[in-house]
């Protein structure tokens, strides 16, 4: 019997590093000669770490000097710190429910730091946008009009100090069939210092990342439906409400022709490009809609991060977490 289980280790660890090593390394397509002024043509890529579920969210920590990301299906946020790898930062992280969770995805998803540089994360399984401090979690938004929250996705912070979060279903087990789910739309929502929550659009059947221009005059947001994958550019009003959106760019050809992934994550440079995750890995897309080229994955890519000096890219790329320099930089939060 010993023998037996040590031979089905043996063929599990096998079959593990096999998997492992079918794990392309990203690759730079170019669209426009102006993506070298961005990110190098022979750029190298740094594997930091695989053999998560689904990893999503990263955020730099600057006070830190690390990485966190989260492990959805393993309702986990790990962290990654130079000399040192990877390691458990939270467990559990985005369901501290009783019962067993029955979805696939309990976890976190997007994390960032407020200006006061506490961990602010958006919970699946709890519904809800929660801070972490002091060892617990304190709510920041878990429902609207009376209703709970579908299940937060991703988060963001206006200079003014107000909180932009996204809210599909991805984290509830039937997701737009779910019995549990009570609001029958999925919203993006401006909570204001004084905790006012408030219904910004619910235009998009599967809003997802989102984040400001330089200037905090557009907001954009990312839909990850594969019958109409977009990223909508929001004009963003004086009193921190949006204007009619418009289309910035449509990707729901290269999704309906099966390239890894949908529009998920993003993250906006100094220069005003985005760097989105979509369809093929992260596309790279300047504030007029152009896109400039694709960093290829050759998985479904969840996420980007800034961080570093703000010129170093961390890509979270299906069960990899992966590193590039660029000659851009982008805002860290906190």
């Amino acid at each position: 019997m010993r023998r037996f289980c040590l031979a089905a280790v043996a063929a599990a660890a096998l079959m593990t590093s096999m998997l492992m090593a079918q794990i392309p390394t990203p690759t730079i397509v170019k669209k426009s000669p102006a993506l070298d002024g961005l990110i190098a043509p022979d750029a190298v890529f740094e594997k930091l770490g695989e053999g998560f579920r689904w990893t999503e969210g990263p955020v730099w920590s600057r006070k830190g000097g690390f990485l966190l990301f989260s492990d959805i299906p393993n309702n986990a946020i790990i962290k990654w710190e130079p000399g040192k790898g990877i390691s458990e930062f939270l467990k559990p992280s985005g369901y501290h429910g009783a019962e067993p969770f029955t979805g696939p995805e309990p976890g976190t998803n997007g994390l960032t730091f407020d200006a006061q540089g506490r961990l602010v994360a958006c919970q699946h399984g709890d519904r809800q946008v929660a801070r972490w401090e002091s060892g617990t979690w304190t709510p920041l938004a878990a429902r609207y009009d009376g209703k709970r929250l579908n299940s937060p996705n991703d988060v963001v912070f206006h200079s003014s100090g107000a909180m932009y979060f996204t809210d599909p279903p991805y984290g509830l087990p039937k997701r737009w069939d779910d019995p549990a789910k009570e609001l029958p739309y999925q919203g993006v929502y401006r909570r204001a210092t004084d905790g006012t929550l408030t219904l910004l659009t619910k235009e998009l059947n599967a809003p997802n990342g989102l984040a400001f221009s330089p200037d905090e005059k557009t907001l954009y947001v990312a839909q990850s439906d594969p019958e109409k994958s977009i990223w909508m550019a929001y004009p963003v009003n004086a009193d921190g409400t949006l204007g009619a959106g418009k289309v910035l760019m449509d990707a729901t050809a290269e999704a309906k022709a099966k390239k890894p992934g949908l529009p998920d994550g993003l993250k906006v440079d100094t220069k005003g490009n985005l760097w989105a995750t979509g369809p093929g890995g992260v596309w790279i897309i300047a504030p007029d809609g152009t896109h400039l080229g694709t960093i290829s994955t050759g998985v479904p890519t969840a996420n980007v991060a800034w961080g570093d000096d703000g010129a170093t890219l961390y890509i979270t790329a299906n069960t990899a977490i992966w590193r590039v320099k660029t000659k851009t930089r982008g805002r860290i939060p906190g």
